[in-house]
């Protein structure tokens, strides 16, 4: 997977310095292809090991706590086992939320862990201490929504990796039945093109609709080895069993199917019609 880094940003990103880690320096915003949606930096965050964003529900209500989504191996506690399910576990974990350049301009503060896993799908969903309201009073920025239907292959979509402040710009090249690495599967995950070279750090990046600006997916993993199904080397699975490994590839997790588990108040419901997020 894109692993997590190990890093504090928060100073750095507030005072706008650059970063470098793990020897790799950041690189400016890119787009290899013409965008019919200006996709920027604004409602993306820094977490210490990995990227998220500001998220809201289809029936998300400006007064809700707000969400921050990322991914399952990016938890403060270490990646969740296959089949573990965490729900509603307090956490008081810090992000710096970005503005559209992508300088730093507050950090947030989650309340808990309102839903994680790495069964199924990659996704971590904190709550936060802050309304969509405050956030967007005190620093002009607005939570990015997200799809609440199944994207579509060939859309232009943009990566936004607030760790490293970099969008990776192509398109989405087709779904895999199960995507494979080590002890997790992953169900329907969105492979790119390979324009979308992603690293360690962009790990759970929003995944924007260029034609929107929607949230279709996080991303969370590539081959960098030509190694099948193994640690940072996943594998692609079709119906049959048939394995194949594309290396030098990414892939995402689709998240449409999170908003059917969520209730008006930003409540995660797992017993609502249509979720089918994994259960505890």
């Amino acid at each position: 997977m894109r692993r997590p880094l190990i890093g504090a940003l928060s100073a750095l990103l507030l005072g706008g310095a650059g970063l470098a880690t793990a020897g790799v320096a950041p690189a400016a915003a890119v787009s290899d292809t013409p965008k019919a949606k200006a996709v920027d930096f604004a409602g993306t965050v820094a977490l210490s090991n990995c990227s998220g964003s500001v998220v809201r529900m289809p029936n998300s209500a400006d007064s809700d706590l707000a969400f921050v989504l990322s991914n399952g191996h990016c938890l403060e506690s270490g990646m969740p086992s296959a089949g573990q399910v965490i729900v509603d576990r307090a956490s008081t974990r810090s992000f710096t939320l970005l503005n559209s350049s992508g300088s730093g301009v507050a950090t947030l503060r989650a309340t808990k862990i309102a839903y994680a896993t790495m069964t199924d799908t990659d996704v971590s969903l904190y709550q936060l201490s802050s309304t969509y309201a405050q956030i967007q009073q005190r620093y002009g920025i607005k939570a990015l929504p997200l799809a609440d239907t199944h994207p579509v292959q060939g859309t232009a979509i943009n990566v936004v990796s607030g760790y490293w402040k970099k969008i990776y710009s192509c398109n989405i090249d087709g779904f895999v039945y199960r995507l494979k690495e080590d002890e997790w599967t992953w169900k329907d995950s969105v492979r790119y093109t390979s324009a979308c070279n992603t690293i360690g750090g962009t790990s759970g990046s929003p995944v924007v609709d260029s034609a929107t600006g929607k949230v279709v997916a996080i991303n969370n993993t590539g081959n960098e080895d030509g190694g099948r199904c193994t640690l940072n080397n996943p594998c692609e699975v079709d119906a049959n069993g048939t394995v194949t490994v594309r290396q030098g590839i990414n892939y995402a997790q689709q998240t449409y199917g999170i908003t059917k588990c969520v209730a008006a108040g930003n409540k995660i419901n797992l017993s609502l019609a249509g979720c089918e997020l994994p259960k505890p």
